[in-house]
């Protein structure tokens, strides 16, 4: 096996490392119970969060590209493995803001090099047909890790407490960051011209502002992804408020990753069944949107958890096939950059929309979840995404 293949199998355990969120099944409780923050002060925490990487994205993308893919995971491993252990230090809002921050910083390095890393080492060994299934491999490999690590938090929360669940990640953080220091670079023309970090950037932006395709297919990515995933922060407030006991929230979150990893792998058959690749981009975000209106109007346990399913099969893994498509319009000079400025931007508008979902939420968690559903079939029908655009 070459270095270049050795890539992708290393990138795949360390994506479940640092998916080792023991976290996840109770990630609301931690903030709400342990850290002892409203449900406003926690949505200001996240719009931070991503406001933070939408200041690092394509600072950090331009490091990957001019000093390599490598040095960025290592970094990215690093500064999450320190932001786990400053969230579970103090329970307090602005202890949580430079956890947040620390956290941000990690994300930012690891945002589009991750991918990167990955698609030019499959360049090198000349297999980018296979992208898209190893993207959801890639992906797959992360779900796993959250539906294995959520169980296992309900137990550390119910017995060591709910501060531990965060302490532990540490642990399987740290393991990918010793990983990452043995990742095989693949060399790119940047890293071989020695252009400066400015020209590095700036390319990077024109890039993405020049490229038609490139923004129909961002467009979509961002405004229907940034709507889905408040699943994340909904799920569990509308699973206490139907009187659902947090033991089995880990187990439900294990679901919720649980399901993506089929439909991740799958995506060829699924875009057989329903007819093309943008019907079944169009269908996904459809679904997804009629669910989240169900939802919120339902009162029955156990259809709220399987609508909560639904939600995560369609919805949460369309972002794997965007990974596949967006990546066929960038070239390798820049790849890192241009992700990372397309992931600037979702960053942006999650940040915006973070404070405005914690107002409604507070004024009614189920309108709230319902105003969601429209807003993903609204832009599910503005979406200009074609046939042709979809280059496997």
């Amino acid at each position: 096996m070459s270095s270049f293949q050795a890539n992708i199998w290393k990138m795949y355990v360390f994506k479940f490392l640092l998916n080792m969120h023991f976290i996840g099944g109770v990630l609301v409780p931690f903030f709400l119970d342990w850290g002892q923050i409203s449900f406003t002060q926690l949505m200001i925490l996240e719009s931070f969060f991503v406001f933070s990487i939408f200041l690092l994205e394509v600072p950090t993308g331009a490091v990957a590209d001019y000093f390599g893919r490598k040095i960025s995971l290592i970094f990215a491993a690093i500064m999450i493995s320190i932001a786990a252990f400053v969230y579970s230090s103090y329970p307090n809002f602005y202890v949580f803001l430079l956890g947040e921050f620390l956290w941000a910083a990690g994300l930012a390095f690891l945002s589009g090099a991750d991918e990167a890393l990955v698609y030019d080492s499959l360049k090198e060994i000349k297999s980018e047909k296979k992208s898209k299934k190893i993207f959801g491999r890639f992906t797959s490999f992360g779900m796993t890790a959250l539906m294995v690590s959520a169980p296992i938090g309900s137990i550390i929360a119910s017995t060591f407490g709910l501060r531990y669940t965060m302490r532990f990640m540490v642990i399987p953080f740290f393991l990918a960051f010793l990983l990452a220091m043995t990742f095989k670079e693949p060399i790119t023309k940047k890293k071989i011209e020695s252009k400066k970090y400015m020209d590095t950037l700036l390319n990077g932006i024109k890039y993405f502002k020049n490229h038609k395709e490139l923004k129909i297919l961002a467009f979509d990515k961002i405004s229907i992804g940034a709507l889905i995933f408040f699943l994340i922060w909904t799920y569990q407030p509308l699973l206490k408020q139907l009187g659902v006991p947090l033991i089995y929230f880990g187990l439900i979150h294990a679901a919720i990753a649980g399901i993506q990893i089929p439909f991740m792998n799958n995506f060829e058959k699924l875009e057989k069944v329903f007819g093309s690749k943008k019907s079944y981009l169009l269908w996904s975000a459809l679904i997804s949107g009629v669910c989240f209106i169900l939802l919120g109007i339902n009162m029955y346990i156990p259809l709220t958890i399987i609508l909560i399913i639904i939600i995560a099969a369609f919805g949460l893994s369309r972002n794997v096939l965007f990974q596949n498509y967006i990546n066929k319009y960038i070239e390798s000079d820049n790849r890192a950059t241009v992700i990372s400025t397309v992931s600037m931007v979702d960053r942006f508008v999650r940040a915006l929309v973070y404070p405005l979902m914690g107002l409604l939420v507070e004024w009614s968690l189920n309108y709230a979840i319902i105003i969601i559903g429209v807003g993903v079939l609204i832009f599910a029908l503005l979406s200009r995404v074609e046939e042709n655009h979809l280059i496997d």
